[in-house]
């Protein structure tokens, strides 16, 4: 807060100070320019909110239509050579790069045109050559701890000793500072990895407050586990901080240094590219499945173009999204060194116990389909840009008895597992 002005206001002066203050505030509305529109700021106030001001222009494009979405989201139509990720200096000038060669074994006679976010469910959508871009608010990134890290996971990787069916092996959970990150999770490691493909039923976990969040997902990594971590990730979370509501959506993540300053959440800084028209990252997803009713998945895969060594994003059924592209990274140039596919919470031990923040459908593993969450027809993509079959899937829970997971293959579904649960319950104090 600023310090005390040294000089003294008249009565009548200070009457029509808080007069403007009152006015501003009860005319005050959702939006970029809600709050900076306010007409009496104290100086640390007014400096922080240029600064806000300032990245907000940076990260919303103009657009040539902008679409209100039944959420409360606005998607602007942004053309697609003026994106966020056109703002690196190795991308500034260019323009999005045509579709890549799609893995061996992938079906292109299942492309199909969906529709599984709100915002396009009314039947709006975005003109040809542009991109649907979820608009940032002042909002959103006053939700942040600080600027620097609004859109970003900030993290310390750190390494663990965990067993997992009688066998003792090394696997990183990068976890947050000062809070704790929860995971249930598939994962292969040991060999060379081009991609990975799998299908999420998708749900909307209760997440107990602000500063938690609940995300079911894909992890493509490489590198050691210290600070040149390169992960590219994929899927779907509920992150009240992040979007300000409880809606689960679709979101993309990238990191070349173990979270500490490069990478962010979707397009919220310069990195990935999209070239779809018709899918907002960030966006909500709908419908989602219900206990003990009709179950909705999505498809994810990635995969590293072998003609240019970009990684490209597919979801849904056929629908590239966009790209990674390979300057990016240090270690994903080359290849992957592990795959992880599953869920993960945040912790902050409200009132000293075990969150309530649910993982997945909120309810363990042992209830099977329907009851509990899933990833099915888990593959990767091998040297020859073939997808195959999982040889070695592992599964590992932090605490199961907060949150599990259970393996398993078969004929329909491929190598799958269920997995999640309540956060805390009588087993998980």
């Amino acid at each position: 807060m600023a310090a005390a002005a040294s000089f003294k206001i008249s009565p009548i002066i200070s009457i029509f100070v808080c007069f403007l203050l009152l006015a501003s505030s009860v005319s005050s509305h959702s939006g970029d320019h809600s709050r900076l529109n306010q007409t009496f700021r104290p100086g640390n106030e007014q400096k922080k909110l240029h600064i806000i001001r300032a990245h907000l222009k940076k990260i919303n494009k103009p657009s040539v239509k902008t679409i209100q979405s039944p959420d409360g989201d606005l998607i602007d139509c942004v053309e697609s050579h003026l994106q966020p990720a056109f703002d690196h200096p190795q991308l500034k000038g260019q323009k999005p790069l045509d579709p890549p060669e799609r893995p061996n074994g992938h079906n292109p006679n299942e492309m199909v045109a969906e529709s599984f976010q709100a915002w396009s469910m009314s039947g709006e959508s975005c003109p040809e050559g542009t991109i649907p871009i979820r608009r940032t608010t002042e909002q959103d990134v006053l939700r942040a701890s600080s600027i620097r890290r609004f859109g970003r996971k900030v993290r310390r990787p750190i390494k663990r000793d965990s067993s997992s069916s009688g066998h003792e092996h090394k696997i990183l959970f990068p976890r947050l500072q000062e809070i704790l990150s929860e995971h249930a999770v598939g994962y292969v490691n040991g060999e060379q990895y081009y991609g990975a493909k799998a299908s999420i039923n998708v749900w909307a976990p209760r997440v107990a407050n602000q500063y938690e969040f609940s995300l079911s997902q894909m992890w493509v990594i490489s590198g050691s586990f210290g600070n040149d971590l390169n992960t590219i990730e994929a899927g779907w979370q509920v992150s009240p901080e992040l979007y300000g509501d409880s809606y689960p959506r679709f979101f993309t993540y990238w990191t070349t240094d173990a979270y500490q300053a490069t990478g962010c959440y979707n397009l919220l800084c310069s990195g990935f590219v999209q070239t779809n028209s018709r899918i907002a990252i960030g966006a909500a997803i709908s419908p989602t499945s219900s206990y003990n009713g009709g179950q909705f998945d999505i498809s994810l895969l990635i995969w590293k173009d072998p003609k240019h060594g970009h990684w490209w994003l597919e979801f849904g059924r056929g629908m590239l999204v966009g790209y990674w592209p390979s300057f990016l990274f240090s270690h994903l140039r080359s290849q992957a060194s592990m795959v992880q596919f599953g869920g993960e919470v945040v912790n902050t031990r409200p009132s000293g116990s075990h969150t309530a923040t649910q993982m997945g459908s909120g309810h363990f593993a042992g209830l099977g389909f329907g009851k509990a969450s899933y990833f099915r027809n888990l593959q990767v993509v091998d040297w020859d840009n073939n997808l195959i079959p999982l040889s070695n899937l592992k599964v590992l829970a932090d605490h199961p008895t907060c949150y599990d997971i259970r393996g398993g293959i078969n004929r329909v579904w491929g190598n799958y597992f269920y997995y999640g649960g309540p956060g805390r319950n009588p087993r998980c104090p």
